[in-house]
């Protein structure tokens, strides 16, 4: 009888290395009007492009050491900008709108990961790594490292959560009832209840995640058209059913950081990671993005 994680990942899975000395390579993400990937390079100050036609290429250059990326409904592209320490939007003419700047007067942290609702909120986590990297922790201005909602249609930016060491990658359930939100520190995943009002509540502990450092711990999350939730962790990324069950890990030569879906039926798997971008092919799709 076949496994839950043989009905995701094929027996016979190979690996495409689609280039290499990113350092990482972080924040992936599918363009599908384009048939094209987006990734972060932020140590490099780098944005590229991937597409079958072309292979790599630079996309933007300086990217405010972008991190994570997302689309919001418009099919704009969202940043987190690590050396800006903002949320920005891309307009299609190419125009960078800066929208969550700062909270209550001061500076984020290191805005790393984003996700979209619905409703157009948009929700992501401000970790010090960015600050770190730049060995610039003195410039620090909030005194906890939390999980925000920016509304673009009042300009109002809510704190969520500040009980996180180092909030990292999350994703919403299919239904949006649900948001997933790793701690790198803790290495596990969290689970929020989402209120009407798109605030979160009732957290709890959804799934441990082995990893460290060196090999990999929780960093980019996504979940698939069937709920299963992904995340990096030690080795590669895991997969949990919907109540928390480990299915299995999707192995990966190199400490992997973030992930996405794309191609044309959303079956291709593309991997951001120290140092390379590759690309599977997975049996169960991704959740198309607009």
């Amino acid at each position: 009888m076949e496994s839950a994680f043989d009905r995701i990942v094929p027996k016979d899975l190979k690996l495409e290395k689609l280039g290499e000395g990113y350092q990482p390579a972080e924040g992936p993400i599918w363009i599908h009007e384009g048939n094209y990937l987006i990734f972060s390079a932020f140590r490099s100050d780098t944005m590229y492009k991937w597409s079958e036609e072309k292979g790599i290429e630079i996309f933007r250059s300086p990217s405010g050491k972008a991190n994570g990326n997302t689309l919001d409904k418009q099919g704009r592209l969202i940043t987190c900008e690590h050396g800006n320490r903002q949320v920005s939007r891309t307009e299609p003419d190419g125009t960078i709108v800066p929208m969550a700047t700062n909270y209550q007067g001061k500076k984020f942290n290191s805005p790393n990961d984003v996700v979209v609702k619905s409703d157009g909120g948009i929700y992501f986590t401000d970790p010090p790594f960015g600050l770190r990297i730049d060995k610039i922790e003195d410039q620090q201005e909030l005194d906890y490292c939390g999980v925000f909602r920016y509304s673009p249609d009042t300009g109002e930016t809510t704190l969520l959560a500040d009980d996180f060491v180092l909030p990292n990658g999350l994703t919403f359930s299919l239904d949006e009832s649900l948001l997933y939100i790793n701690d790198s520190d803790k290495t596990h995943i969290r689970v929020f209840d989402v209120k009407e009002d798109g605030t979160i509540t009732n957290g709890r502990v959804f799934a441990e995640v082995d990893g460290n450092v060196v090999e990999g711990r929780p960093d980019g999350m996504k979940v698939d058209r069937e709920g299963n939730v992904y995340c990096t962790g030690k080795g590669g990324v895991w997969i949990f059913d919907p109540d928390g069950n480990h299915l299995g890990v999707i192995p990966v030569p190199l400490k992997c950081a973030n992930f996405a879906w794309g191609g044309s039926d959303w079956k291709s798997f593309f991997m951001a990671c120290f140092d390379g971008l590759f690309m599977t092919r997975l049996k169960t799709p991704g959740v198309p993005l607009p």
